[in-house]
């Protein structure tokens, strides 16, 4: 303990921010999975051979990660970027590295389809508008990830 008067607002505050979390955790997680499940399934299915890294459902609520072979993951975060999608590259543990990440590799992925990995996530702000937005740009962006990525190789 200290002396001093005790912030009795900020208590109130954090005490109101942690019901207003808890009343809504349900709800949230709802809204993340089906868009989460949505994403998956629209990714899966307009991008040429685009492969879902880990469980389609033992997952976070907000998370997907694909995998996308002979592309270039730093092309696809660029053009995403222009695009006004915010995306990451790789895993969690090592985004900002250009390296494929160890834990990609752990989960049996060959370094073709590691470095072209993406990561995308959902939260109460998005609408499968969002996901609709980015499915309309993302097989030509991969298409250019690749043929950049195979122009660096070849």
């Amino acid at each position: 303990m200290r002396a001093g008067t005790e912030n009795t607002a900020g208590i109130v505050g954090a005490t109101t921010a942690l019901r207003l979390a808890q009343d809504g955790r349900t709800r949230y997680s709802k809204h993340c999975t089906e868009l989460r499940d949505y994403l998956i399934a629209e990714v899966t299915t307009h991008v040429t051979d685009a492969v879902l890294t880990g469980h389609r459902t033992a997952r976070l609520a907000n998370n997907a990660s694909f995998a996308f072979r002979g592309a270039d993951g730093e092309a696809m975060l660029m053009a995403l970027d222009a695009e006004g999608i915010a995306a990451s590259a790789g895993s969690a543990c090592t985004s900002g590295t250009l390296e494929v990440s160890h834990v990609l590799r752990a989960i049996g992925l060959e370094d073709d389809l590691g470095g072209g990995s993406l990561r995308l996530t959902v939260g109460q702000e998005n609408t499968r508008d969002d996901i609709d937005s980015l499915v309309a740009v993302l097989p030509g962006i991969v298409e250019r990830a690749r043929a950049a990525r195979q122009m660096s190789v070849g």
